[in-house]
């Protein structure tokens, strides 16, 4: 049996019912739970000595709107933890999704991997992502006045507002953004019989 078959047959026998899924693929283990066992699942995930996940190496933010080019059935939402377990020598990777796709919100992991504190603030700006304990949960890539979150796959490529120093004024100032709205699609120019065996 190698590692990765071993881990997920004992996240299995560890997690019992709150795994809801256990899926390996192309040599990684995906787990899945529920965002009301996510704070639980974690502390087992790092304390029990047969998975022993002692360090947080990235939290990222989903959104699920349109996966695939089809309608998602389930909730928008989800955050994917990636974790790494130094005396086992294996990673995991760790999902749960937000309920309320109006309003998304998690528990956070700081108190588990404070580590995770900075990730936690990047998913909250970029994906509106709430997580609830979390000390300091503010923007922390975009502007202080941005309006939305523009890693949303609903959010304008353009976005809403543009900045712009204003040299009469000596400030910089905000305003609707004049680009036009155009499809970015792009454009392949080939020669005739480009990578024709007989081509010069």
């Amino acid at each position: 049996m190698s590692r990765i078959e071993r881990l997920a047959q004992t996240l299995q026998e560890v997690l019992g019912e709150k795994a809801l899924e256990v899926l390996v693929d192309r040599g990684e283990v995906t787990l899945r739970v529920s965002a009301a066992d996510y704070p639980v699942v974690a502390e087992l995930l790092r304390d029990h000595p047969d998975l022993a996940f002692e360090q947080l190496i990235d939290l990222s933010g989903l959104d699920y709107s349109g996966y695939g080019n089809r309608p998602w059935p389930g909730p928008r939402f989800a955050v994917a933890v990636h974790l790494l377990s130094l005396q086992h020598n294996v990673r995991l990777r760790l999902k749960t999704f937000a309920e309320d796709d109006e309003f998304p919100m998690l528990p956070s992991l700081i108190e588990v991997w404070p580590s995770v504190d900075w990730y936690e603030r990047e998913a909250f700006d970029l994906f509106g992502i709430l997580f609830e304990g979390h000390p300091d949960l503010r923007r922390i890539l975009t502007d202080y006045g941005f309006v939305g979150h523009p890693l949303r796959k609903d959010f304008p490529v353009s976005g809403h507002v543009e900045m712009r120093y204003d040299p009469h004024l000596r400030r910089v100032i905000y305003q609707p953004v004049t680009i036009e709205p155009r499809v970015n699609a792009p454009r392949i120019v080939r020669e005739a019989h480009y990578g024709d065996v007989d081509h010069g």
